[in-house]
């Protein structure tokens, strides 16, 4: 079944041209059926693009999902068209009193500050606080997965010397967790921060870690008590996100100090004229298909009930007594 999205979006030509079943407003409403609302809080640069590659994940499950795009309210993009983020985003203060099956935080490119030094830190603080009673399953990616497994555990963020970038293999730490069904026992999934979070830290505290690489350290992380997940690599990155940054950084060389790097392991024979081949993708789909799959086999029809406790579900007698 299909993700619905507004017609006007770009993600929905793009994603229709792949293939992927996309729905209209309209056309989803005579379902009878409640779809999945998860919502997208976009921290990163380019907005569309990564529109596209969240959509794209979470649109190849057979369930309708209803994607609700959300950004900080007093932080503004300078690098989207105002017409596009006030047509289709909507900010969290707008959305505060609405309850969600999922919520996926991005990146963003502020990993080099101390995450009290982010503008929008207070009110992110407030999106991780509002999840545990309106959001049945939240997603963090990146920086958006640091900032999470911070706030809720204290686990501290560490700048390293040089940036991990490239393709990186990972083992499969727990292949009897639903999250990882269908996992091969390694695989390889795209890297590009300049910090990590360090394995003794996450173990500390009590969090199980699912996939970890020997070179880049833990990559996805669970929070059972919090309902959430942690992933500090890209699975959703397109074929060529690492030779875009790659790009980018040789134009701009603004890292003082440092030298730029090829991406490890990710061009054929370390040649960028060659067309990096996309090694991550069935394993993106999967990771992000089971997500889906376990929110819809856990969170509750009455959407209204997400959030509450056994306590309140017995007051309004969802839970017998």
């Amino acid at each position: 079944m299909p993700i619905r999205l507004p017609r006007s979006l770009p993600a929905y030509n793009v994603l229709s041209d792949e293939g992927v079943m996309v729905m209209g407003q309209s056309a989803a409403d005579q379902q009878d059926i409640r779809p999945l609302r998860i919502g997208l809080l976009n921290l990163m640069p380019k907005k569309i693009q990564t529109e596209n590659q969240f959509a794209r994940l979470i649109g190849a499950t057979p369930l309708q999902i209803e994607l609700t795009l959300i950004r900080m309210s007093e932080h503004e993009s300078r690098n989207t068209a105002a017409s596009h983020m006030e047509e289709f985003y909507r900010t969290f203060q707008e959305v505060k009193d609405q309850k969600f099956d999922g919520l996926i935080i991005t990146g963003a490119p502020i990993e080099h500050l101390d995450f009290e030094d982010v503008t929008y830190w207070d009110e992110l603080t407030e999106v991780m606080d509002w999840t545990q009673t309106n959001v049945h399953s939240t997603f963090g990616v990146c920086w958006g997965g640091m900032a999470m497994i911070n706030h809720f555990h204290g686990v501290k963020k560490y700048v390293l010397d040089h940036k991990l970038f490239g393709c990186y293999r990972h083992m499969n730490f727990a292949p009897q967790s639903p999250y990882l069904r269908g996992f091969s026992d390694e695989l390889a999934m795209p890297v590009s921060r300049w910090t990590e979070m360090r394995r003794d830290e996450i173990e500390a505290a009590g969090l199980p870690i699912l996939l970890h690489s020997g070179d880049v350290g833990p990559a996805l992380v669970e929070d059972p008590a919090h309902r959430a997940i942690y992933v500090f690599n890209h699975f959703e990155y397109d074929s060529d996100t690492l030779a875009q940054e790659y790009e980018r950084d040789l134009a701009s060389n603004q890292i003082e100090g440092a030298e730029i790097q090829l991406p490890v392991d990710y061009f054929p024979n370390n040649d960028p004229s060659q067309t990096p081949p996309n090694r991550w993708r069935s394993h993106a789909h999967l990771l992000y298909g089971n997500w889906i799959s376990e929110i819809y086999l856990t969170t509750p029809y009455d959407i209204d009930q997400i959030g509450l406790s056994s306590t309140d579900l017995r007051k309004t007698g969802a839970v017998a007594e």
